[in-house]
């Protein structure tokens, strides 16, 4: 963002931040995503915001327990003033103050995803501190893999990898792995504040370049570690089918440490993107009375989607978690697969807060460019 474009931008908050902004929470896809990035946003401005009409739609609407510890830690990071927010609430109140950096401690006090209450705290942890050798930590206790949230591992192999691409330096550990029902698992991650260099340049992630590599990885939790083994076996045998490769793809089998009990594997697919490399992350989580076998014929048919049925770069759950970073350190573009109505949803709500334009351009039937522009 140049100078002017950040004293505009600087304008606007300032000129917005004492009226309060107030969100329909049944808006587009209308879940949990809207309260997340709505709390991002307003921690990033100042913009005091009331949600209401919380996830209307779903068949528990309100605040869940992951959805209230979103609230109560960007409530101690901000020094935010909050009313409203208790378990089932279909409504509350957020006024920020002043982002701090520091070392926070925060349990979902279940099962509840850790990977969704970090992803809100992270884009005011950037910017908490201009001094770079403030960092913040943030060590979470709940779930670290859980059904339509992203793992550990998808933040870990392409959330991470692709915020460096944009010189933001997050490192994320899993300490202790946790899965539904019982969660018990705790992720500390390390955040480095975030300056924008003056010549740094708009991100481009439109061409995909050669394939290098597929790593099918599978992990169990107190389960027999054969599961894994045969997922990946069968992972494996299903892309060698398509003709690929041998020498391209690799396999891993590991056993996690947490209590519970748990399986899940994943294919991390990784390209040349100009001078460097893009990875794409498609994970599954092991069911009850499905036998591992199918999991991984699973897990390779999405990779399958990916290589063989679109030239896109960025597939669906990336595309979504790329637009808030992208307004934050200056725009860019890239190709995606497909725009969800999470991803339309959440491209008005960064628009609410911030004078950036999004724009979804449709190339033929196979891919989109998503040019953000600050």
């Amino acid at each position: 963002m140049s100078k002017q474009s950040a004293n505009n931008a600087n304008a606007y908050t300032a000129s917005t931040k004492s009226v309060t902004l107030k969100i329909d929470g049944s808006t587009g896809e209308g879940g949990g995503q809207i309260i997340r990035t709505a709390l991002s946003l307003s921690m990033l401005t100042g913009i005091p915001i009331e949600i209401f009409n919380i996830r209307a739609g779903r068949a528990k609407p309100g605040l869940m327990r992951q959805h209230l510890m979103c609230v109560q830690a960007s409530q101690q990071i901000s020094n935010a003033s909050v009313s409203g927010a208790v378990l089932g609430s279909s409504s509350f109140h957020f006024v920020p103050s002043t982002i701090k950096s520091g070392d926070y401690h925060f349990g979902i006090g279940s099962a509840g995803s850790t990977s969704l209450v970090l992803q809100t705290l992270l884009p005011a942890l950037f910017f908490a501190n201009t001094d770079q050798s403030a960092h913040s930590t943030v060590t979470i206790k709940g779930g670290t893999h859980n059904p339509l949230a992203p793992t550990t591992d998808f933040l870990q192999q392409a959330f991470v990898p692709a915020l460096a691409k944009l010189g933001i330096q997050v490192d994320i550990e899993c300490v202790q792995a946790g899965f539904a029902p019982i969660g018990g698992g705790l992720i500390k991650t390390t955040i480095t504040p975030f300056m924008r260099r003056a010549d740094s340049k708009p991100l481009h992630l439109t061409e995909r370049g050669a394939l290098t590599n597929i790593a099918l990885v599978a992990s169990v939790l107190n389960l027999e570690y054969d599961i894994g083994k045969r997922e990946l076996t069968s992972a494996k045998a299903v892309l060698l089918e398509t003709g690929m490769d041998d020498t391209l793809i690799t396999t891993q089998a590991n056993k996690l440490d947490g209590i519970g009990e748990g399986n899940t594997c994943y294919a991390q697919v990784t390209h040349e993107c100009g001078d460097h490399l893009h990875h794409e992350i498609f994970t599954l989580l092991g069911e009850k009375r499905t036998s591992a076998e199918k999991i991984g014929y699973r897990l390779a048919g999405l990779v399958k989607r990916y290589l063989f049925k679109t030239d896109a770069l960025v597939d669906e759950y990336l595309t979504d978690q790329l637009l808030l970073p992208l307004a934050l350190s200056g725009g860019g573009e890239f190709t995606a697969r497909i725009i969800s109505q999470h991803t339309e949803t959440q491209a008005w709500l960064i628009k609410q807060f911030l004078p950036v334009d999004i724009k979804f351009e449709a190339i033929g039937d196979q891919k989109t460019l998503v040019r953000v522009i600050c």
